[in-house]
Order: structure tokens, then sequence, then C-alpha cells
């Protein structure tokens, strides 16, 4: 989150213009062009890289200023940060063909990094190749007062990650046996502080004491990234460099990097207590430089579980701890896919872990990797691994939900590991409403993730229960919020908070009626059986108008679109037709939040209509349950697009030529509904109960009569009148108290279209209910009807020869 000055100043760095530019790189120059490179020229390239930084496309440079920076990072005298703010600018134009940088005669490593990490932005492999050998060569220097090496081994990290296989299995063996050195071997003793030199400086300082453990107790064993001390030496810094590194490297010289022995050569072994035996029965230092980093990586990442069990005495040791803990399993877990030998070693040990974890709520985001690790291991992790998924899909999501960060990693998680659950997926797809509180409490950075996530959620099983609880996502952030709040002394909760206005919703979390339904909005699991939520709904309507709940409700809309894209691709008829019927149901049963309503059944009611383009027949079917929806005042609430839709869809696929089981019977009954409810919609005065109708639904309602009474022709006579008297309402003045000119036209044009084309019975069935051939395709569909081109054309032809026809 960016202060206000913090705003200000990206807004102005990405609205300054080309010519401010040009004339701010002019004063660059000269900055950099002075003896004496002061603060000045330290701040204006700061704000330079500001400049190039804050926007997601390149800024242009001046060659002239571009040239200057790489003379300033090339210069050995010139002050360590201006140095690295022009190496920063560079890789922010990278990349470009402006570069012209040599590190021939550059000996400082730490210019040597920088150069490096410029050289890497440009993303060319032979360049990259280039910097990996020249890198390798200085890390290969064993001079014990030489350059420090500790700034170039994230160089070589990178090079290992873009072109692994830039080195040769000789470089690889030197590199490995230095890791190991590193690692293993550093020194355990505090570093010297640098004397000043000054008068009261000591000439017989004292001898630096060992490292400590970060709960106060000496260190015992060896020097790791955990060990803390007043000052560090040289190979205590490449040895917390070396670990920051390890993974990257041990999956490039692993089994398919290069010089690495072919993995089928164990595969025979794997999981045998033989393989188990062998590994530990062999002499570390006999072992190849490959094998003997992975022992000695198996070693570190063992300490630092150990270290991770010390009570840290600052916060910031504590935190520091967390992170290792989660590198340490990330990386047992690499050298458990690489070598089984450690499978056995490890899996004791992690269970371990997980146990004093579970206690722990400060090391929940641990517990990720861990169940990571059993998951990638199968079948050879099975015994107790079931419960590991139980805790993590059941406690974790109901206790951490508004944490942002765990939210994010849990979520990544999931997506991740969708190709390991195999027969742990049913876990996964039962844990959905867990899931969905991550989604409710952080809506604006999970969606995306949720989108690509919700296909894998969905069965046949789940989706009418998911569909429910996507609909009631707003209604759950407002629980989960009123949930937190309800935690909270009312003394301890700021006065702006809506709780202490209405005090009632948090009475009605403990009252006993209420409760049911606050406990299955707030289910760790699916149910089956979805309950009505109404009740709630109006229970937390002063919770509505915060701003996590209005932002959840923002995310809903597209939710919708991806569970309806997910869910089409394996619903039959009776999934269609439960879905169909619970969008009626829901359409006017919503958590009202400003806005959400409109933005729900914009979707809702394309998804009605594709679910019966789908399965024509759940018309027929769902007979009853949609005269009773078109019965109902509540098709009108909002825009009416849902209603919109029910009635098209009514015009449509209401025939015997979509479903045999259509009758003549049930045409005459959808008739006198619609017909009613269109009598009912065309009043010239509105009101509270009756708003007033949008022109679509009338038009849509006029256009279904005429294609039910082309169906079944002894009603044409009945509709032809209503279709006249429409026409007449249309073009008198008292319409225009409710409809607009615009409105008014298209109501009046649809009517006489319609009445010319029922003039001819015939021709009415023709275009109004088409055979399969000539529906599909439809090269002309109108948007809101679906009348093909074939009725403006019968309407022109009737029209011309009015003369000719009764009437």
């Amino acid at each position: 989150m960016f202060t206000a000055a913090a705003e200000s100043l990206l807004r102005q760095a990405r609205e300054i213009q080309a010519e401010e530019l040009k004339k701010f790189c002019s004063r660059v120059c000269q900055l950099l062009q002075e003896e004496d490179l002061g603060p000045d020229a330290l701040d204006a390239l700061r704000r330079l890289f500001l400049i190039v930084s804050a926007t997601k496309y390149n800024r242009r440079l001046e060659k002239t200023c571009v040239d200057l920076l790489q003379t300033t990072l090339c210069s050995p005298s010139c002050p360590e940060p201006l140095q690295l703010l022009c190496a920063a600018v560079l890789r922010e134009m990278s990349p470009s063909d402006s570069l012209s940088l040599s590190w021939e005669h550059v000996q400082n490593t730490w210019q040597l990094g920088l150069l490096a990490s410029v050289l890497l932005a440009q993303g060319d492999q032979k360049l990259v190749r280039s910097v990996g050998q020249r890198v390798l060569k200085v890390l290969e220097s064993r001079q014990p007062e030489g350059p420090s090496l500790r700034h170039l081994l994230p160089v070589m990290s990178k090079v290992a990650s873009l072109a692994p296989d830039t080195l040769h299995e000789d470089q690889t063996n030197t590199l490995n046996k230095r890791l190991v050195d590193w690692l293993r071997y550093a020194s355990i003793q505090q570093g010297v502080a640098h004397s000043s030199g000054g008068f009261f400086s000591m000439p017989r300082a004292r001898q630096p004491g060992p490292v400590t453990e970060v709960d106060g107790a000496v260190a015992t064993d060896f020097f790791t990234v955990l060990s803390t001390g007043q000052h560090f030496t040289e190979d205590q810094w490449l040895n917390v460099q070396a670990f920051s590194m390890l993974r990257t490297w041990l999956l490039h010289s692993g089994p398919g990097g290069p010089g690495t022995p072919d993995a089928d050569d164990k595969s025979e072994l794997e999981g045998s207590t033989l393989s188990v035996l062998s590994a530990a029965s062999t002499a570390s230092h006999l072992l190849p430089p490959q094998e003997r980093l992975r022992e000695k990586a198996f070693e570190y990442c063992q300490r630092l579980i150990e270290q991770s069990n010390r009570r840290a005495l600052r916060k910031a040791d504590s935190d520091l701890q967390k992170a290792c803990l989660v590198e340490a399993v990330l990386v047992l877990d690499v050298l458990c896919r690489q070598d089984p030998s450690f499978l056995y070693r490890t899996l004791s040990c992690l269970r371990a872990l997980h146990a004093r974890l579970c206690g722990d709520p400060a090391c929940v985001r641990a517990l990720l990797p861990i169940a990571r690790f059993f998951l990638t291991h199968g079948e050879a992790t099975a015994v107790g691994a079931e419960a590991i998924y139980q805790h993590l899909f059941t406690r974790l999501p109901s206790e951490h939900f508004h944490s942002p960060m765990l939210a994010f990693e849990f979520i990544q998680f999931c997506r991740d590991s969708l190709p390991l659950f195999g027969r742990n997926l049913g876990i996964l797809r039962m844990s959905f409403p867990n899931l969905f509180k991550f989604l409710a409490w952080n809506s604006p950075p999970l969606t995306s993730e949720f989108v690509a996530l919700l296909p894998a959620l969905l069965d046949a099983g789940t989706a009418v229960e998911t569909l429910h609880l996507l609909l009631d996502l707003p209604c759950l952030t407002a629980a989960l919020d009123l949930h937190l709040r309800s935690s909270q002394a009312a003394s301890e909760r700021p006065l702006w908070d809506v709780s202490l206005r209405t005090p009632g919703c948090l009475e009605a979390l403990r009252d006993p009626q209420f409760q049911g339904l606050f406990q299955h909005l707030l289910r760790a699991k699916a149910s089956g059986t979805p309950e009505r939520l109404a009740p709630l709904h109006q229970l937390l309507q002063p919770l509505a108008s915060c701003a996590r709940v209005a932002q959840c409700a923002e995310a809903v809309p597209t939710l919708l679109q991806a569970f309806f894209s997910a869910v089409t691709q394996f619903a039959d008829g009776a999934l269609a037709s439960q879905l169909a019927l619970l969008l009626l149901e829901r359409s006017d049963s919503l958590y009202q939040v400003p806005g959400y309503e409109a933005r729900v059944h914009r979707v809702l009611s394309a998804q009605f209509l594709a679910l019966c383009k789908l399965h024509p027949s759940l018309v027929v079917e769902r007979a009853k349950e949609l005269l009773e929806f078109v019965g109902s005042a509540g098709g009108l609430r909002g825009s009416g697009r849902v209603l919109t839709s029910v009635v098209w869809a009514i015009g449509e696929y209401l025939s015997v030529s979509w479903d045999r089981r259509c009758t003549v019977e049930q045409i005459n009954k959808f008739f006198e509904a619609l017909e009613a409810l269109l009598f009912e919609v065309t009043q010239l005065r509105p009101s509270v109960t009756l708003p007033k109708c949008p022109p679509q639904i009338i038009t849509a309602l006029m256009t279904t009569l005429t294609k039910l009474a082309s169906r079944s022709q002894d009603l044409i006579p009945r509709v032809s009148l209503f279709l006249s008297k429409m026409r007449t309402l249309a073009q008198s003045t008292a319409a225009s108290s409710v409809h607009s000119e615009e409105d008014a036209g298209a109501i009046c044009t649809r009517a006489t279209e319609l009445l010319n084309l029922l003039k001819m019975p015939s021709v009415a069935q023709f275009v109004l209910t088409p055979s399969g051939e000539v529906s599909e395709p439809r090269y002309h569909r109108d948007a809101n009807t679906a009348l093909p081109l074939a009725l403006r054309t019968v309407s022109r032809l009737v029209e011309r020869e009015a003369g000719l026809l009764p009437g």
C-alpha cells in the first residue's frame, strides 16, 4: 500500500512526456560529467529510475545518457550507490541495442555482479553463456585473501536458470565442491569488527566469540543462515548465499541437467531398504561431487528444521525461521525427487515437523510445502498423508482466511498441485466452501486465480452447491466480517465499525434461531443440501455497504461466467435442467449490495439461454416451473433481463420440432400466461409493486405470443387483436409518459411486422418455427428476439401487396 506522497511521485513519473524526459536526461548527463558525483547526481538517478520503471512500456533515453550511465557503472572510482542505480536503470531499459559494456579489466566483484545483472537482463543466450563462464572463473579461484565472491553467487544462480547447459561437467563438479565447502564448513566463530583507525581504537581487540543460535545459545553445530552474531566472516556470507541458490542449482545439476548420471540407473532401488542402507553406509567423502552436495544439502536442511524449533529472541529472526523452514522443505522435496534414498530419512522428519507446526498458528505457511511434498511422492507417503490433507483443507482456510499472503499461496498451491492430487482430488472438491472463504475475503487479487482453479473443483455432484455459494459470495464476506468482529471486545473495535451501530448483527450470530444458517454458510465442506439464506440476507444487510463486500460483489459475474464455461462441458440434461431452475429461483433471492443484482442478472439471463440451447427439451420438462416464474411479479425485478430470456426461450423451444412431448395444451397454457403478463405490464400507470416495464420485455412477449399462435393457429385471431391494440397503444400520446419516442417506435414497428406476418399463417410458421436445416446456421439473428431476416423481408412483401390481402 503506497502513501499519498508515493502515489503522487508515481503518477508524475508515469505522466512525464518525451520532451520533459529529454530535458531531464540532459540534466542527468551534466551531473554525471562532474568530477565530484555528489547528492544531486544520486537524487537525479533515483528519479530517472522511477521514471523508467513506473510504466510497463520501455522509455527511450538519449544515447548520450545511456553511454554516460555505462561509463559511470564501469568507473572504478564511482561510489557504490551510484553504480547500483546506473545498473538498475540499464536493466529497466533492457533489451537495448545501445549497450557496449566491457568487463575485461573489471576486478571488483561487486562491480562485476552489477555488470553481469545488466547483461543477463538482455535475454541473449550467447551473453548468458559468456557471463556464466566469466563468473565461474572467478568462483573457481581459491585465494583466501582474494576478492569477495558473495556478489557473484546470485549471478551464477540466474545463469543456471536461464541457460542450464552453460557449464560443462567438470565445471559443474568444481562448483559442487565449492558449494559443499561453503554450506558445511563455514567458520563457527564470529567475524572481526572493522576498526575505524581512530584515536580510541584498541590495538588489542578481544577475540571474536562463537556464533549463537536464534535463542541466544552458543552454536554447537555447523554454521547456517539461522546462526546469529555481531559480525560475519566472508565464508559465512558465502554460506548464506549458497543456501539461497541451492534449490535452483540442484534443479540445474539434477536429473536432466548436464553431467548427471541417468536417473534410471537407480530406479530399481527406489523405495527399497537396500537403497537406504547403501546411502547410509557410504562415506560422504567418497561420493561423487554431485552426490556429496546432495548429502550436505540434506544435512543443512535437517539442521535448519532443528533450528526452527528454537524460540527466537527477535522478531526478525522469527520471520527468518519461517522463511528458511519453507525453503528447507522445498529443497528436501527436490533431493527426494532426484535421489529416492533420501525419502525414508525425510518422511519421519517431516511428519514430526507437521505435527509441531499444526499447533503453531505463526507457521501455517510452512504447511503448504509439506503437503506438496506428500503429494509429490505419492504412494511412498500414503501412510498418514490423508490426515495432512484433511487438516490443510479443513482448518487453515477457516482459521486464516484473513491472511492475504496465505490466501494467495494456498490457491497457488492448489493450482500447481492439480496434476498431483490423483485419488485425493475428491478432498479438494469437497473443500470448496472453505476455499471460497479465501476468495470472499481477498476477491480482487484472487479472482483470476479462482477462474483458473474453478474447473477442477466442479463435477456433477458439487455444481449446484457451488453455484449457490457463488451467488451468496458477498453474503459470505459479510458473515466472515461479522465472525471476525465477534471475536473482539466492543472497546477494541473502532468507532466507525458498523457492528457498533447495529449490534443486532452480532447478537444474531449467537442466536440459536440463526446459528444453523450461519454454520451452513461458514461450513468447511460441501454438505450436498443447499440452504435458503434469505433470512441472513436481511440480517446482514447493514454490512452490505462495506468496501470488502462491494469488492467481492464485483468479482461474482466473472466467476459465474467461469463456472458456466466449465459446467457446460460435462452437464447432462438433468443437471442443466436443475441449474436452469436454480437461476430462476435465485434471480430474486440475492444479497442486496448496490449494483450487484443488475450485474448478476446480466450473466444469469445469458447463461439461462445457453443452458436452453444446450438442452432445448428442458423448456417442456420444466413447463410448470416456467409458468410459475412467468406468473410471478418477481420476474420484473431489476432490468427484466432474466424474464426476457425466459420469454425468449419459451417462444424458441416450446415446439414439437424441439421436443415431441410438447402438446397443444401446453402451448395454450403458456399463451394465456404470457398474454396476461403482457396486458399487465403495458398498463400506463406504473406503481411501486409494478415498476415500469422495459420495451425489450414487451417486444419479446409480443414475438413469443406470435410464435405460439403460429404453432396453434386457433390463437391467431386472438394475438392479431392484441397486436393491433399494442400498435395503437404505442402510437397514442399517453404512451409518451411511459416510453421514450424511440422505445414506442420499436414497439409499434415490431407489432406491425408481426401483424403482417400473421396474415399468411403458413409463412408465419415457416419464419417463426423454422426446421433445423433452416435455423442452423442463422446468418441474421436479432439479439433480443432471434427472428431471422425473413421476418422483415416478408413484412415488406406483405406491405407492398397490402391491397390484394384481406384485412
